[in-house]
């Protein structure tokens, strides 16, 4: 399913609710959203995870040994239906 309509903030709400600790980026075209995974987070909270990146646009697991766990989700910006669609060059 993708994430539009769902916001970078509403993922992060939800995955700080599980006990995450967050950080948004701001890209032209997508919002990131990443967070720590602890080695303890249970089997639940995991499920709760999963149910919740799996509305984004693109997810993934970053894991090294050197600094362990890092979750990773994607949201698209959504692209203005109306207004200067045709870029910065184009004449009207």
């Amino acid at each position: 399913m993708p994430a539009s309509g769902v916001s970078a903030a509403a993922f992060a709400a939800r995955l700080s609710a599980i006990g995450l600790p967050v950080r948004l980026e701001e890209h032209a075209l997508h919002t990131s959203v990443e967070a720590e995974v602890p080695e303890s987070l249970s089997a639940e909270s995991w499920r709760e995870v999963l149910e919740v990146v799996a509305e984004a646009d693109r997810f993934g697991l970053l894991a090294t040994s050197l600094n362990g766990r890092t979750l990773w989700a994607v949201v698209r910006k959504t692209v203005p239906t109306t207004g200067d669609v045709g870029g910065p060059g184009h004449q009207r």
